[in-house]
C-alpha cells in the first residue's frame, strides 16, 4: 500500500484504496491475460479449433478483465476468507475452490445477461449450454482452477509476509 500515509491513520483514504484496487486489478488482469491468451492460442491450434473462433488478444484481454473483476468482487465479499484450515496449503486450496465456484456462477450469469442484451432468449442461451460437451466445460473449468491456485497462493503468501514485503522482494528492494 502507499507508505505516504501517517502511521497513526487507522484506515486508508478513499483515494489510497482506489489506487491500491486499480493496481491489484492491473496485476490480476495481466496475469490472467497471459494465461488466457496462451490457452486461447492453444485451443485455436487444435483440430476443430477454427470452430471455436479466431485467436484474439483482444478477446483474451476482455475475458481477463472480466475474470479479474469477478475475482476482486469475490475478494471484496470475503469469499474464501472463512476457510478455517490450519495448514497454509489446504487453506489456499479451499479459498481457490470457493473463488472458482464464484467465478463459474458469475460467468454463467454474465453469459445469460450478454445473451439477453443481444436479444437472445434465455431458453436459447441455456440450450447452447446443453449442446456443449460436459467434459470440455469441466476441463476448461479445471484449468481456471489451476490458474487460480498460484494467484491465491501468492496473495496469501504476501499477506503472511506483511504489507508490501513481497512486492519489495520482487522489486529487489531490501529492508536495510
Amino acid at each position: 500500500m502507499n507508505n505516504k500515509r501517517p502511521e497513526h491513520a487507522s484506515k486508508p483514504t478513499l483515494k489510497e484504496r482506489a489506487i491500491e484496487e486499480l493496481h491489484t486489478f492491473k496485476l490480476v488482469a495481466g496475469y490472467l491475460f497471459v494465461c488466457l491468451a496462451v490457452l486461447m492460442f492453444y485451443e485455436s491450434t487444435l483440430p476443430g479449433g477454427a470452430d471455436a473462433g479466431v485467436f484474439s488478444l483482444g478477446a483474451a484481454a476482455i475475458k481477463a478483465a472480466i475474470l479479474a473483476k469477478f475475482l476482486l468482487l469475490g475478494q471484496a465479499l470475503g469469499v474464501g476468507e472463512k476457510a478455517r484450515v490450519a495448514q497454509w496449503g489446504p487453506a489456499v486450496f479451499a479459498k481457490s475452490v470457493q473463488l472458482w465456484l464464484l467465478v463459474i456462477a458469475l460467468s454463467v450469469m454474465e453469459e445469460l445477461l450478454v445473451g439477453r442484451y443481444h436479444g437472445i432468449p434465455l431458453v436459447a442461451t441455456l440450450a447452447d449450454y446443453e449442446s456443449r460437451s460436459i467434459t470440455h466445460m469441466l476441463a476448461k473449468s479445471l484449468v481456471v482452477l489451476l490458474i487460480l491456485l498460484p494467484l491465491i497462493a501468492t496473495r496469501e503468501f504476501s499477506r503472511t509476509l506483511g504489507p508490501g514485503v513481497l512486492r519489495g522482494i520482487l522489486a529487489g528492494k531490501s529492508k536495510d
